[in-house]
């Protein structure tokens, strides 16, 4: 057993794997033909650019990627789906007999918890995410309600754990977390086998996902193989230390203690502005302003613009395209009446009547950001887009390499900005997780990374 889940004796087979994955390196190249941004190419980390809030329904190639671990290839013909635990009866299913239940579709936002992490003063540790780690589309499967029915959820069940495919790197803890009994059994919760009318790519979780509508994208677990109905909540890493948010508000760089954090469960009320972009130069005349803006199942009843700086409000148009989970477009049209720099702004309003708020709630992880977008343009001169420059990376020394590169690509230490201390624990868990850092090049490794890729 491991935290509770059964091991299965893949330690052998994993390793195999792992030597496998690591020689391909696929990912960036598959990414930057979508024209997507590389967060990181190994493990893949891929997000949509602003355009991609211009369309109701996201082309899976468009679709943002969050991968804990290296994608892996599973084999239809093999796979099977064993469902344990707190069950009458204990089943195993292939994929062809899943597909005899019911067909269910929704269209639904799937959002990463970490989407707008890089927008957090202070900042704070994990991949920096703009807006883009975000998606709508259309899942087909499943419900997970009919397959737990059919092996019988015993009295006494609370939770219901899921595992998949995926290798851990290294000793990191395999990625195992779980929902609420009540939320596995509701009508919406997916297992779904199809993304937009075609079968899930590897990188969506092919053959098998969770869908868990409403509910940050850490809880829609990817290449599904093992699902375990427990009677406690679940005590594994992903669950009692990663993923967490206060369960109040803090002040910006405080520390919370464990017992006042709990698991990211729903998402919160946001809007994008897709169209300007920040720093882009406009011609004078009519300006049109586009996005989507989102919830966690309350339908999106109103968005309002701002071309002030928030001093003034009017309401945009909304898309005639909606769907209770799913993202709504929104569009206004605006006349400038002189030339000048200008601050956009949108703020969403579902019908429960949440507002988006101005200042979004700080947490030590940078999970549900969602503070109303702020735009600048430029408005006269020569129509133009911003133009991202990516600094040049630095030569890693040996001990750097070694200790990092073996899991993941340069990308990710790049993307970082961490002060001291927070490179310091940074370092620590990685070690943790078997990075091979001698102890006499721990320091050295350290002041490495605060001089080229400290806090700015």
């Amino acid at each position: 057993m491991r935290n509770g889940y059964p091991d299965r004796n893949r330690n052998t087979a994993r390793r195999a794997i792992l030597r496998l994955l690591a020689a391909a390196p696929a990912a960036l190249v598959s990414a930057e033909k979508r024209d997507m941004i590389v967060r990181s190419a190994k493990p893949e980390d891929f997000e949509m650019p602003p355009d991609g809030f211009l369309t109701w329904i996201t082309p899976v190639e468009r679709f943002y990627v969050r991968s804990h671990v290296y994608t892996p290839n599973v084999a239809p013909e093999q796979w099977r789906l064993t469902i344990s635990g707190r069950v009458s009866t204990p089943v195993k299913w292939t994929l062809q007999e899943l597909k005899q239940l019911p067909r269910v579709e929704l269209v639904s936002v799937m959002e990463c918890a970490g989407n707008g992490r890089s927008f957090h003063d202070p900042r704070v540790i994990g991949l920096q995410w703009s807006l883009g780690a975000v998606g709508n589309a259309r899942w087909a499967g499943v419900r997970l309600a009919d397959v737990l029915n059919k092996a019988g959820v015993n009295a006494g069940a609370k939770e219901v754990i899921f595992n998949g495919a995926d290798v851990p790197i290294g000793k990191m803890p395999d990625f195992i977390r779980g929902i609420p009994l009540a939320k596995a059994l509701h009508p919406d919760t997916l297992l779904a086998y199809d993304m937009n009318g075609a079968a899930l790519e590897p990188s969506h979780g092919f053959p098998l996902r969770v869908v868990v509508p409403g509910w940050a994208g850490d809880s829609w677990i990817k290449w599904v193989t093992d699902i375990q109905v427990l009677d406690h909540e679940f005590d594994g890493f992903w669950m009692k230390t990663a993923y967490r948010r206060p369960v109040r508000p803090v002040a910006p760089g405080a520390a919370v203690p464990p017992e006042q954090m709990e698991p990211v469960t729903n998402l919160r009320v946001k809007s994008v502005i897709a169209s300007p972009v920040s720093g882009e130069t406009v011609a004078p005349g009519s300006v049109r302003i586009q996005g989507a803006a989102w919830s966690d199942g309350a339908p999106i009843t109103r968005v309002e613009v701002s071309t002030d700086s928030g001093r003034t409000w009017r309401a945009a148009r909304l898309g005639s395209d909606s769907a209770k989970y799913g993202w709504r477009l929104f569009d206004a049209t605006w006349i400038p009446k002189q030339p000048g720099s200008y601050v956009l702004m949108a703020k969403a309003t579902d019908t429960n009547g949440d507002i988006q708020p101005m200042v979004a709630d700080w947490n030590p992880s940078g999970y549900s950001y969602n503070a109303c977008p702020q735009v600048r343009v430029e408005v006269g001169g020569e129509p133009r887009k911003p133009v991202s420059k990516t600094p040049a990376m630095p030569q890693l020394p040996a001990t750097v390499k070694q200790a990092c590169l073996g899991c993941h690509g340069e990308d990710i230490i790049a993307g970082q900005r961490l002060t001291r201390a927070q490179w310091e624990r940074d370092v620590q868990k990685m070690i943790g997780w078997g990075a091979p850092v001698r102890p006499e090049d721990r320091e050295g490794i350290i002041s490495f990374l605060v001089r080229h890729f400290g806090a700015q």
